[in-house]
């Protein structure tokens, strides 16, 4: 009767492993062998492959070496840590910064400080507004622009990776993401006056449109009304006085005015 039991028992369990190894069917991705860092170019002896779990999406992922082989690395990846698409810049790109960079675009530096790069928490991978304050040719005083929205910071400093415990850190250049007709604008308003970078959250995409702020406007100083012309009456002019002569000639009677 033990016997039976446990006979039992073994089929069951059997029965039960082969059914969540049917459940849970792995795949070969890519991933790294050792702990490779940012702007090193793979080669064969840096991958290797890991088991996934089919059944669990990994978007951006690679099956064959020869995907990810000569791609230089954007971002540092651990030991065993799956290769994704957003972590390879083109194949021939280059390495460090210039490999971050889409076709297309263009990286545009420009120079900042302390408080200007949101005391010290602008990291690469940050999303940013770009303000410039400056005093127009019109004369209307001091105005503060918004000039770009949703700007993806590229390098803080000398850094292209995010600090691993977020330490704010102090920097006094700043390299973003830009087209490049957005990097002339960036290199214009740079030179007209003092440039901010204002952060947003990553996920918020949405553009505003905001009218320039002027200094009356902070000061809730109303402009003052343009003085009143005074009105004047002018008199009508009288029209010149008619004379009138009756002139009677025997039974002929004529009235002539003057």
């Amino acid at each position: 009767m033990a016997a039976i039991l446990a006979g039992s028992i073994t089929y069951f369990f059997n029965k039960r492993l082969r059914l969540s190894r049917a459940q849970h069917a792995l795949t070969q991705v890519m991933a790294a062998a050792t702990d490779l860092p940012a702007g090193m170019t793979l080669a064969a002896k840096d991958v290797s492959t890991i088991d996934w779990p089919s059944d669990i999406p990994l978007p951006g992922s690679f099956s064959k070496p020869e995907d990810v082989i000569g791609h230089p690395l954007i971002f540092s990846i651990g030991a065993r840590e799956p290769i994704l698409k957003r972590d390879l810049g083109l194949e021939g790109s280059g390495i460090g910064l210039s490999g971050k960079i889409p076709p297309g675009m263009r990286a545009t530096a420009v120079r900042s400080n302390e408080i200007v790069g949101v005391a010290g928490f602008l990291y690469p991978g940050s999303h940013v507004d770009v303000l410039v304050s400056y005093s127009p040719p019109s004369g209307v005083g001091p105005v503060t622009q918004t000039v770009l929205q949703n700007v993806e910071v590229l390098t803080a400093g000398q850094t292209i990776e995010p600090d691993p415990q977020g330490k704010p850190q102090a920097v006094n250049v700043v390299t973003v993401l830009l087209t490049p007709e957005d990097s002339q604008k960036l290199q214009l308003a740079s030179g007209q006056g003092a440039i901010q970078f204002v952060l947003r959250n990553g996920v918020d995409q949405k553009n505003v449109e905001l009218r320039p702020a002027r200094l009356d406007q902070l000061a809730a100083v109303e402009k003052p009304a343009p003085p009143k012309t005074p009105h004047r009456s002018i008199a009508p002019t009288k029209a010149p006085a008619i004379y009138v002569l009756e002139i009677i000639q025997g039974t002929s009677r004529k009235i002539e005015k003057f």
